[in-house]
């Protein structure tokens, strides 16, 4: 067979991987991945991380060139190398980094664990045969593990919504991971399809730009960016909500499916205002519907759906009120929001050929792809079944998917304590021994364990 040549092979990690066995292997070496790997070190578990790409290769390539974290600095906590002192050093732990930024935290992180990491290693097909050991086909040859845990996130393909009829051909159309910045699309009047966190930044970078923006709303909610003298992530933080597990959460997994409220960190932080911005100009729609003979049609849904992003955010500020009275508080009063615009009517249809539109950019999310996964542990709708990570099949494991125990799991905030979890779980498995104790900072956190 012909092995694809690995990159930056570590710790002695042979060029051919073919015949090898390995108690753990991680697939993914992003955020979720480094953080296994890292725990899984400090509990004294043989493992290799194998990494498609390379390490940050998703924020390198899939960011737009505005792009920062929309939760602050702080929340950055991989195991070990929190962003401030003690870790990464960072020293600004209320603002958000960028795209390049947060490359450098991953990269230092990278160097800071050295896992033992091969780079430019897909895995094609995880199995398990009838010895219940698994087996993985790879780019560079088929090994074999005891345990395997899936590091790879939870957004994988984009979606495009499936219109009656295609678009016309002179429109360009570019999906939001595939988004820079303005000038790659051409000139004219761009819509953009979606109100999530991404949909809402790129509509707004776009308009920021000068450009003409048709934005299509959808159910997201939204929330402010500070409140009462704090950003509102510090509140919510005193309150414990990146501390819920999903077992706790009133809507228990359906949360999992639930849209991202928008708000940015650009410019160090502030709400992401669709009212003002379709009060300066920008072309606001409700739910897109159907496209039929060059008419995009939308459900008359735009003014709820402002209205519902709204009162999401009021309800926060009603729980923050309510904290801050109840613990007296030193907090100064702040008036509430009052909308600076509202939709003289909801807008059911707009005709492409006299629209000026001329490209469209897709941010309606991402659906799961665990196709290349084997082995029987999936929901009719392709989504891992799983107890914080822990699947039903002896050995297999799943991390950095959203919400998997808590809001922060598929983030930098809580994917190391979802990684501490699962490091315990492994290592407590049949023939799995740990050399090097129990490992002091990797136990188990108390988080509704």
């Amino acid at each position: 067979m012909t092995v694809t040549p690995l990159r930056g092979p570590r710790n002695g990690i042979p060029s051919s991987l073919d015949g090898a066995h390995r108690p753990v292997v991680v697939v993914g070496g992003g955020q979720a991945g480094l953080s296994m790997s890292r725990c899984l070190a400090r509990a004294g578990v043989e493992h290799l991380v194998l990494e498609r790409d390379e390490v940050g290769h998703s924020w390198k390539t899939y960011r737009w060139d505005t792009f920062c974290l929309v939760t602050p600095n702080w929340q950055c906590r991989l195991p070990d190398f929190p962003y401030g002192e003690g870790g990464y050093g960072g020293t600004d732990p209320h603002g958000f980094m960028v795209r390049t930024e947060i490359v450098d935290y991953l990269e230092a992180y990278r160097d800071f664990i050295d896992p033992p990491l091969v780079e430019g290693v897909g895995v094609t097909r995880v199995s398990r045969d009838d010895h219940g050991t698994y087996v993985l086909e790879t780019t560079a040859g088929r090994l074999t593990a005891d345990q395997v845990v899936i590091a790879t996130g939870g957004y994988h393909t984009p979606i495009t919504p499936p219109l009656s009829s295609p678009l016309p051909a002179g429109i360009t159309q570019v999906q939001s991971e595939h988004y820079r910045n303005g000038s790659q699309l051409p000139p004219g009047e761009v819509l953009v399809v979606g109100s999530g966190q991404s949909g809402a930044q790129i509509a707004e970078d776009l308009h920021l730009e000068g450009r003409q923006v048709h934005l299509v709303v959808g159910n997201a909610p939204r929330v402010a960016r500070f409140y009462r003298g704090r950003d509102v992530t510090d509140w919510l933080d005193d309150l414990g909500y990146y501390r819920m597990p999903v077992t706790e959460h009133p809507r228990r997994e359906a949360v999992r499916a639930q849209a991202n409220h928008y708000v940015t960190g650009r410019d160090g932080g502030r709400d992401i205002d669709l009212r003002a911005h379709a009060r300066d100009g920008m072309k606001l729609y409700g739910l897109m519907t159907d496209h039929r003979d060059g008419v995009l049609h939308f459900a008359p849904d735009l003014t709820a759906s402002l209205d519902h992003a709204d009162e999401v955010s009021e309800s926060i500020k009603d729980t923050i009120d309510k904290h801050i009275a109840a613990k007296q508080i030193d907090a100064p009063v702040e008036d509430r929001y009052t909308p600076v615009w509202a939709p003289p009517e909801d807008p059911t249809s707009l005709e492409l050929a006299s629209s000026g539109i001329t490209s469209v950019v897709w941010c309606i999310g991402f659906r799961q792809d665990f196709s290349w996964v084997d082995v029987p542990v999936f929901s009719g709708r392709g989504a891992p079944g799983h107890s914080r990570g822990v699947t039903s099949a002896p050995g297999l494991y799943f991390l950095g998917l959203p919400w998997q125990w808590t809001w922060g799991s598929g983030r930098f905030s809580g994917v190391g304590d979802d990684a501490r979890y699962l490091a315990e779980r492994i290592r407590s498995q049949r023939g799995l021994t740990s050399s090097g104790g129990r490992g002091d900072v990797c136990n188990v956190l108390a988080l509704g364990s």
